[in-house]
């Protein structure tokens, strides 16, 4: 790229920033939440690019996040966790100073990524770029350029003096000393991640004011365009191995049944079982993710209840997922299951899951048709993330028939001690039971992947779908632990 050595006029500045400043009110207006990220090589001013671009800015409408340091929090999450988890909200801005591209380069020129471990979270970022835009975010991506000697020049011109010394990383030394190696990679991973709805704007930054000035007007002319003309998202091929389903109706659930001494025996065992291998995966730090969903009085809670008995409280968490609140339903649909992830070792489970998305979210009508026909392929590479990851990735649909439901309703209303347990939108849903059945269905088969696939839960009877599910999960837990990946 040649270096540009026009003067950025007074005039101009005060134009583009003004112009960027005001852009906050229409973002505030459209509910568009921004993400600005910007990378480039040490030295290029990334500090002092964000520096310009907020000056003029409303401070309770943006926020900045300087990425170099990984929090032991972060270190035992999925890479792509601390990214997710500073989603703005609609209507606001996230700055990221560095982010997933510099990470990864790092990773793999360093030698802590292997190759495929590169490949593998390259596609993870492609799929989070395009999720983000097609669930309505805008987001600009920038790099900044210099060239070797120029880095080398201002490395050296921070460690000479003694207030900035500390901004000199042993990481941009390395990147200084293997620069063509780094030029080479970060080349390499623009070309993986550039894509029609997430271009990468690299800029030559030997000249802070006309880098201000490119950034600025970037962001401005990227959320008039959004704004004026929201993106539609296009539906995605399923790229992933599935296993075959054949509905909810082939599952019998007249001879599932176990007698009280029977469940006993086999509860205690199981509990015992699962408790020592509780303390193995703390040991050997793979997490675990326990996904339930299944109609209304199906026995959700309970089965729960009996795995988490056998757990060390210090381990594990369960998380009752109800409506979105206003904060959630002010982000991505994933965000608020991004920030309940277990750390590794540990165990979550979620009474109800980002599956919302295609059953109630679909059938209420709170999402659009795109919104949740897409929302398939976003949850298998969603839960492809954490696999990959390392995690145990175990989901439930906790089935009954109709007439078993009705009882269990009846039951409920007639008692006072489990009236809190049924509410009229229990009722409502019953009414809509062949709708959901499909929905059900449909979910099931388009994200049953070999990687995350779903177990039914014949719960006719409780007991022997609460030893189903404890054997289930003892033996995935087993299989991991004599097949580390």
């Amino acid at each position: 790229m040649a270096k540009d050595q026009k003067v950025v006029t007074k005039a101009e500045k005060d134009h583009f920033r003004a112009e960027l400043a005001n852009r906050q009110q229409v973002i505030k207006n459209a509910k568009l939440p921004v993400v600005v990220l910007i990378e480039g090589y040490s030295a290029a001013g990334k500090g002092s690019a964000i520096g310009s671009i907020i000056h003029y800015m409303d401070p309770r409408f943006f926020k900045v996040y300087n990425m170099d340091v990984v929090s032991e929090d972060e270190a035992r999450k999925p890479f792509l966790y601390r990214y997710a988890q500073k989603l703005p909200k609609q209507g606001q801005i996230a700055i990221f100073d560095g982010g997933w591209m510099d990470a990864t380069v790092h990773g793999y020129v360093s030698g802590a990524l292997t190759k495929k471990e590169y490949e593998k979270q390259v596609t993870s970022i492609r799929q989070f770029e395009r999720q983000l835009v097609d669930n309505g975010y805008l987001l600009v991506k920038f790099f900044l350029e210099i060239d070797e000697e120029e880095q080398k020049k201002r490395l050296g011109g921070l460690a000479d003096r003694k207030n900035t010394k500390y901004r000199v990383s042993d990481y941009d030394m390395e990147q200084n000393k293997h620069f063509k190696e780094y030029r080479k990679a970060f080349r390499e991973f623009i070309k993986a991640t550039d894509t029609g709805i997430c271009p990468w704007n690299c800029i030559r930054a030997d000249h802070r004011d006309l880098v201000e000035k490119k950034v600025a007007s970037t962001i401005t002319a990227g959320i008039d365009a959004m704004a004026s003309h929201p993106h539609v998202a296009e539906l995605q091929e399923n790229p992933f191995p599935m296993v075959e389903f054949h509905g909810l109706s082939s599952y019998d659930l007249t001879d599932k049944v176990l007698s009280d001494e029977e469940y006993r025996k086999e509860l205690k065992e199981c509990q015992k079982k699962l408790a020592k291998l509780h303390n193995k995966i703390y040991r050997k730090k793979i997490p675990v993710i326990i996904a339930y969903e299944g109609w209304d009085a199906a026995g959700k809670g309970g089965n729960i209840k009996r795995i988490a008995q056998a757990l060390d409280p210090r381990g594990y968490e369960v998380f009752p997922i109800a409506s979105p609140s206003t904060e959630e339903k002010a982000r991505h649909y994933l965000w608020r299951f991004w920030t309940r992830l277990p750390r590794s070792g540990h165990i979550a489970i979620f009474d109800r899951t980002w599956y919302g998305r295609v059953m109630v979210e679909r059938l209420e009508g709170f999402c659009s048709e795109n919104d949740w026909k897409r929302a398939y392929n976003e949850m298998n590479e969603f839960e492809r993330d954490l696999t990959d990851w390392g995690a145990i990735v175990i989901k439930f649909w906790v089935q009954i028939d109709k007439d078993t439901q009705l009882a269990r309703f009846t039951d409920r209303q007639n008692t006072p001690e489990k009236q809190w347990k049924i509410t009229e939108e229990d009722w409502r849903n019953r009414e809509k039971w062949d709708l959901y059945e499909g929905a059900v269905n449909e979910m099931i088969e388009k994200t049953n992947t070999t990687f995350a696939p779903w177990h039914i839960l014949e719960s006719n009877d409780k007991k022997y779908a609460r030893i189903k599910a404890m054997k289930i999960v003892i033996q995935a837990i087993e299989e991991r632990l004599a097949n580390p990946i």
